[in-house]
């Protein structure tokens, strides 16, 4: 049954649209349960209906005919259950509705589960027998199975395809399902998606039109001869040490290159017009799903033979492609599975309106240099369909974390008029660019950017910034094939530094581990985030970590505008250690004649046990700084990159508002000022609270620090205080949200809320 169940979800999520993939189901699970009929019936929500969208044993007229509304019929009753009904005899229940001309009169036994998404009802999976007799409990058990892993693919297929003939209106009035991520950084693009790919990822080569047919298979039979080539000298040089049944396996290489099945195959689907990566991708899918679908146990492990037979064809094939300039649309939205840094680089920004990642969250690399560069981002899109997106119109909200392919002229329009309603919001937003972030009753609350990038100074000080609350290490680390010298090191930290004098700025120590790695030392662990990295990879290593410290306060020298802060800080024992080292690192300095004073130091509050010890750490150092960003992911437990939990991530969590404030209480205690520098910092609604909490300043994007101020200029810090004791009554966190955001609608803050609805 597990064979079974997976080789039907292999093929659904390969069809190429919904129909496809219903049509799939319906004629697998008929045969794999052995019954009689096999339907899907999705869920219509516009008109709060259920149709019939396939089947395999009713008649084939009443697909799109047959629709019940929820409340009605054994799947109305399905759904509003959510759970399996089993019915011996189906025509005597109270629901039953038959449909004339459907042909199920004749079918007795029933059994439907929901298909359920998201917790979203997208459906009901449905089986019928001519016998009246219950499915056992086998039955049941296989069909909620099937359902639970179908949901995802059904959800993909109908995000790219749509579902033809669901409503009664036509899909182009309709629009499609938005696909659901996670916000990475605020705003709207509407554009065209360009795909871009590891190179020898052959899963997500995306489908493009060919312009010269012939140059195309020129090329593609060049890579197969080269392959050949590369497979007769690895048999050659195995001859003497494997013997000849071993050998085989390179025989069947040979035998695969020399055949039609795959090189004809490619060669025709290249005539119909698609370029020769994407033909190859095609082609090796299918024969891996084919080998896949067999039950035979050996034969079903040829499928990797397969898939490493078409990688390696697609490396030679793209060595061999002529090495265009990329061409990038207007309004590009660079589209893929994982998006780095440098594939954002080759973009001109001028021409970057959004990116989309299948993988990433709201605080991976690529979602930050996005909000640096104030590009809309949705991330984490676990059910992108990235090789059939290059050239689809499409519609990133990177406020809601929802991305529209192919949307409606409808939704287009609504996008539309948010972008301009933006727009007007941005322009009241530059002219509190030079007033200062201070409350009603003068209470002034600095506000800071959050950078890692040297392209990021200029656009940051123009925004009004009063310094730099948290300026990311890593970068230049994770730039390079080796670690920085000292001298690399110092020449960033002084230009920085340089450029914002006599403003402050905060340099934190290299934070990797987690989501972040080296190219040049990886770190593989099976749970990153509970694992080696930030301050304890530091402590580990005093080689690497002096270096650095010497670095930034030879850079400080004669400015004296640098605080200094460690990341992932667990113990008081870990904050010992790090000033000892520090206190090393200027005696070292010192030693050499080099006169320099020692920084403001503070440590990242991020990992609950510094919530329980912080009059402890507050003692130690200079000042503190909560990165929100983690703290709420370890006091929720909810791994901040997993989309399927990204719903359950949310600052505005009761229980992170308390430990917020208890941070703030303790800190104020010890009188050691209190700062937040994670995401919440520029959300205008959280920002309320962090006002009405005490904390001393805020750091933020340069894209979000303009809205923050505005909030900062509004809310006098009574008013804030007020609404946060009311705020810490609510027991769900979109009860929070709902608060805050009718609390920026009474103050005249409407534009706030609309923008980052």
């Amino acid at each position: 049954m597990l064979n079974t169940l997976r080789r039907i979800v292999q093929e659904v999520t390969a069809a190429r649209d919904l129909d496809q993939a219903l049509d799939v189901i319906v004629l697998r699970v008929k045969k794999a349960m052995e019954v009689d009929v096999c339907s899907v019936y999705l869920t219509d929500k516009t008109h709060c209906e259920n149709v019939l969208m396939a089947t395999d044993g009713l008649n084939d007229e009443a697909v799109g005919m047959v629709r019940l509304k929820n409340s009605l019929g054994l799947i109305g009753l399905v759904g509003e259950r959510e759970e399996p009904i089993n019915l011996a005899n189906a025509p005597l229940h109270p629901r039953y509705q038959y449909f004339p001309g459907s042909g199920e009169e004749r079918y007795h036994a029933f059994l439907g589960v929901p298909i359920i998404h998201h917790r979203q009802l997208q459906g009901v999976l449905v089986v019928q027998r001519l016998t009246k007799k219950h499915f056992s409990e086998d039955k049941v058990t296989f069909l909620v199975t099937i359902a639970a892993q179908l949901a995802g693919a059904i959800a993909h297929a109908e995000a790219i395809g749509g579902i033809t003939g669901l409503s009664g209106d036509t899909r182009k009035e309709r629009g499609v399902v938005p696909l659901k991520g996670q916000s990475g950084s605020p705003g709207v693009a509407i554009g065209t998606a360009v795909v871009n790919y590891a190179l020898a990822n052959l899963e997500a080569i995306p489908d493009r039109s060919v312009g010269d047919v012939k140059l195309e298979v020129n090329l593609f039979k060049t890579a197969v001869k080269d392959v050949r080539k590369d497979i007769q000298s690895m048999l050659e040089r195995m001859q003497e040490v494997l013997p000849a049944e071993d050998r085989a396996l390179f025989d069947a290489y040979l035998l695969m290159l020399e055949g039609e099945a795959i090189t004809g195959e490619v060669i025709r689907r290249i005539k119909q017009g698609n370029w020769a990566s994407g033909a190859l991708r095609e082609t090796i899918l299918e024969h891996i799903h084919a080998f896949d679908a067999m039950e035979d146990e050996y034969l079903r492990e040829r499928a990797d033979d397969v898939r490493d037979l078409g990688r390696r064809i697609l490396e030679k094939l793209r060595s061999k492609e002529p090495q265009k300039p990329k061409k990038f649309p207007a309004r590009t939205v660079l589209v893929g599975d994982e998006i780095t840094a440098s594939m954002l680089a080759e973009v001109p920004i001028k021409r970057l309106a959004g990116v989309v990642s299948k993988r990433g969250s709201q605080t991976s690399h690529v979602a930050i240099l996005a909000r640096a560069m104030g590009v809309s981002a949705v991330m984490g899109v676990d059910e992108l369909p990235v090789s059939l997106m290059d050239g689809r119109s499409i519609i990133v909200d990177g406020y809601t974390g929802r991305v529209f392919i192919n949307p409606s002229r409808t939704i287009r329009e609504e996008f539309k008029h948010l972008l301009r309603e933006e727009a007007e919001l941005s322009k009241e937003l530059r002219e509190l660019r030079d007033k200062p972030a201070i409350t009603p009753d003068n209470i002034g609350i600095p506000l800071y950017i959050n950078s890692g990038l040297l392209a990021d100074v200029t656009p940051s000080r123009k925004s009004g910034a009063e310094g730099v609350g948290l300026y990311r290490t890593e970068f230049p680390f994770m730039v390079r094939d080796r670690f920085p010298g000292e001298d690399e090191q110092f020449q960033i930290y002084r230009q920085v530094l340089k450029s914002f004098s006599p403003a402050p700025v905060t340099l934190r120590t290299l934070d990797v581990g987690g989501d972040k790695s080296l190219p040049y030392f990886p770190i593989e662990e099976d749970n990153p985030f509970l694992g080696w990295r930030g301050i304890r990879i530091s402590l580990d290593h005093p080689e690497i970590f002096l270096v650095q410290l010497r670095a930034m306060l030879r850079a400080s020298a004669g400015l004296n505008n640098m605080n200094l802060l460690f990341p992932m800080i667990n113990s008081v024992a870990e904050v010992d250690d790090a000033l000892r080292l520090l206190r090393r690192a200027h005696h070292e300095l010192i030693d050499t004649g080099v006169s320099i004073s020692m920084p403001h130091v503070g440590v990242m509050i991020e990992v609950p046990s510094a919530v329980y010890q912080v009059r402890e750490l507050a003692r130690r150092v200079n000042f503190l700084s909560i990165g929100t960003n983690d703290l709420t992911q370890y006091l929720l437990a909810v791994d901040r990159n997993n989309a399927r939990v990204a719903d359950l991530y949310d600052s505005l969590h009761p229980a992170v508002l308390r430990a917020l404030q208890q941070i703030v209480d303790g800190a104020k205690d010890e009188k050691t000022p209190v700062s937040v520098c994670g995401e919440m910092a520029g959300d205008p609604a959280a920002a309320i609270l962090l006002l009405g909490m005490g904390v001393d300043s805020l750091s933020m994007s340069a894209a979000n620090l303009p809205r923050v101020k505005w909030v900062i200029r509004t809310f006098t810090q009574r008013k804030a205080h007020s609404l946060l004791k009311e705020a810490l009554t609510f027991e769900y966190a979109h009860s929070v949200r709902n608060f805050l955001n009718a609390a920026l609608e009474d103050a005249g803050l409407g534009g706030l809320v609309r923008a980052g609805r």
